[in-house]
C-alpha cells in the first residue's frame, strides 16, 4: 500500500524523524529558556534585593519622622498647658486687668471687622 506515492515504511520513518526533530526543537527550546532565565536570575535578584533595601530605608525614615512628630506633638501640648497655667493665674491675681483687655480686645475686633465686612452698595 502506498502513501501519497510512499509506502508506509517511508511514511512512518518521514513522521518518526518529523517527531524527532519536534522533540529536538523543543528540548533546545526548553535549555535556551532555562540558560536565560539564568543569566536573568541574578539580575532579577540584584533587583529584588535592591527594592527590598529601599523598602527598608523608607520604613525607617517614616518611622523616624513618626516619632519626631509625635515628640513635637507631646512638646507642644505641655507648652499649651503652660500658657493656659499662666493665662488663668493672671485671671485670678488681676481679675479687673483682665476684664478690661478683654473689652478692649473686643471692640478693636468689632472695629476691624466691621470695615472688612461686605458692603451693599444701592
Amino acid at each position: 500500500m502506498t502513501f501519497a506515492g510512499k509506502s508506509m515504511t517511508e511514511a512512518n520513518d518521514t513522521s518518526g524523524t518529523t517527531a524527532r526533530t519536534v522533540d529536538q526543537v523543543q528540548t533546545s527550546a526548553h535549555r535556551v529558556i532555562d540558560q536565560a532565565s539564568g543569566a536573568a536570575r541574578p539580575a532579577v535578584d540584584r533587583f529584588a534585593a535592591g527594592a527590598h533595601q529601599a523598602v527598608d530605608q523608607l520604613a525607617c525614615a517614616a518611622n523616624e519622622t513618626a516619632a519626631k512628630l509625635n515628640a513635637r506633638g507631646g512638646q507642644l501640648r505641655d507648652a499649651q498647658a503652660r500658657m493656659s497655667d499662666t493665662c488663668a493665674g493672671y485671671v485670678r491675681d488681676q481679675p479687673f486687668t483682665s476684664i478690661g483687655i478683654a473689652v478692649a480686645a473686643g471692640f478693636l475686633l468689632s472695629l476691624v471687622l466691621a470695615r472688612r465686612g461686605p458692603r451693599i452698595d444701592a
